[in-house]
Order: C-alpha cells, then structure tokens, then sequence
C-alpha cells in the first residue's frame, strides 16, 4: 500500500478521502485547503495514488488527435536519440520520491 492507498471521491466534489497512514488504514477526509498544506512529495504521492486507481480504466479514456500526434512526436524523438532519455529512477530522485 502506497502512502493514501487507494483514493475514492466523496460525493462532495471539494473532498477526498484517503487513508491516514499505511500503519493505520484508517480513513480521513481531506479538503482541497487540507491538500494545498501537504508538502509537494505528499501531494506528488497522492496525485500518483489517484493515477493508480484510473490505469484499469486507462482504455476508456478519449486521446485526442493532438495527444497522439505529440506522443507520436516524442516517440520519434526518442527513437532518434535514446541517449537523450532521463532515467526514470532520477527524475523520481529529482522530485524528492526515492
């Protein structure tokens, strides 16, 4: 279990709930004001908790023509020059993660 396991939304769309501690598991509310108080890691984390509850559902989202011409773009991109690509192991060290 990540730091706010999995993460549903209240029917209150200023609210989330999230569980207090992975030692705990217990649930708490959050308000979007309580979020803006968290450090950037423990919102990076959250946001990544709430990513993981959509990657089931990742196929039922539309991709526009836009989104894949720029995914297309920097598959290109990188396909030229892998050397160029940045570890994802250091961008989460950048971001404070690991």
């Amino acid at each position: 279990m990540g730091l706010y396991g999995a993460v549903t939304l209240a029917s209150d769309p200023d609210m989330v709930f999230c569980p207090a501690s992975a030692q705990i598991g217990s649930m708490v509310k959050m308000d979007i004001e309580t979020i803006k108080r968290l450090s950037v890691r423990e919102r990076v984390r959250l946001v990544q908790e709430i990513w993981d509850t959509l990657q089931p559902t990742a196929s039922e989202l539309p991709v526009t023509d836009e989104q894949r011409d720029i995914v297309t773009a920097r598959l290109e991109r990188h396909r030229r020059d892998p050397s160029a690509a940045i570890p994802w192991s250091e961008v989460r060290r950048e971001l404070g993660l690991e």
